[in-house]
């Protein structure tokens, strides 16, 4: 009888120790959320959409876009770092994200320690534009406007530390240039300003500069990031006349801290994957992306670069949000 017994637990013991590997080589089990702490429409939730419907035949499961925005995208940030870390809520994170740590301060969590990277996902470009009637063609004669102090030049800007204000704030500084920051609250209002001739200049994400630069309502003179963008060959990088300038937007998932790490690396495989498929470098491309796809440490040693970065950017533009 004790022998019987013995026996039934020792089978009941192996049996739980074939059966845990597979409890966990089962996730996803379930629909996966993708927070995108932003409107719909936006270059985030377009490059979002992109990935999560790629991610549905590798990962076997769908993944809902749950759009959250508000206070700079920390709202949505906030949900995912306080949510269950078992592998059914990410974040689709940006580098608003790591600027808004030298922006608020007090924030209600903590980027860096609340959250784990799993892959990075698109870098994306600002584009120095001006309007048609400013008397400069490229971006030489443009540094020399400004420089020369004669002028009035305003930037226009999406708000107090947006991106288009650091991009614009560090490109004054190192021409020491006296353009006069204008905030407004949003992309297009700025962009509409442009247009009318309200402001001289625009530091604007290529997706929403590009239709004016390619109907002739705006001249294009640089391009933000290290690179030349392949949709604007013509454009050169800023950093091309003013060596150091580089300001890189970019976009990443993460997962609430402690989510495990065998879930972490095959979520990241399989954006890895996604990101190397042709189409889907194609529709990215089309909206000015470039697709990344990196390793979790990767990821992890880049934001804690960006932190160093972002908070000299914010003490070059003095931006303050209250």
């Amino acid at each position: 009888m004790i022998k019987r017994a013995i026996k039934s637990i020792g089978c009941a013991l192996l049996l739980l120790h074939v059966a845990c590997p597979a409890i966990a080589d089962a996730w996803p089990s379930r629909p996966i959320k993708l927070v995108v702490p932003y409107s719909p429409g936006g270059s985030t939730d377009v490059t979002a959409r992109v990935i999560a419907e790629n991610l549905r035949p590798l990962l076997g499961q769908s993944v809902v876009i749950d759009n959250r925005p508000g206070a700079g995208g920390n709202i949505g940030a906030d949900a995912v770092a306080k949510s269950a870390a078992d592998g059914y809520t990410f974040l689709m994170a940006t580098s608003t994200h790591v600027t808004n740590m030298s922006l608020y301060k007090n924030l209600p969590y903590d980027f860096v320690q609340d959250l784990t990277p799993v892959s990075q996902t698109a870098f994306i470009p600002n584009v120095l534009v001006v309007g048609p009637n400013l008397p400069v063609s490229n971006l030489a004669e443009f540094i020399a406007y400004v420089k020369s102090g004669k002028y009035v030049v305003n930037y226009g800007t999406a708000g107090n530390g947006s991106s288009q204000h650091l991009s614009s704030a560090l490109f004054n500084s190192m021409v020491a240039g006296n353009m006069v920051h204008v905030p407004y609250k949003g992309g297009a209002p700025a962009t509409a300003d442009l247009l009318a001739g309200q402001i001289q200049v625009y530091f604007g994400p290529l997706v929403e500069v590009l239709p004016h630069i390619r109907g002739g309502k705006v001249k294009a003179l640089g391009i933000t990031t290290k690179k030349r963008s392949p949709l604007l060959p013509d454009v050169p990088a800023i950093g091309e006349a003013l060596p150091g300038y580089e300001v890189a937007l970019w976009n990443g998932i993460l997962a609430p801290a402690r989510t495990p790490a065998d879930i972490v690396s095959k979520l990241n495989e399989a954006i890895v994957k996604v990101l190397s498929q042709p189409e889907v470098k194609a529709r990215l491309a089309e909206q000015g992306s470039e697709p990344v796809g990196n390793s979790p440490a990767e990821f992890k040693q880049f934001i804690a670069a960006e932190v160093d970065k972002w908070r000299s950017l914010v003490n070059i533009s003095g931006a303050k949000v209250d």
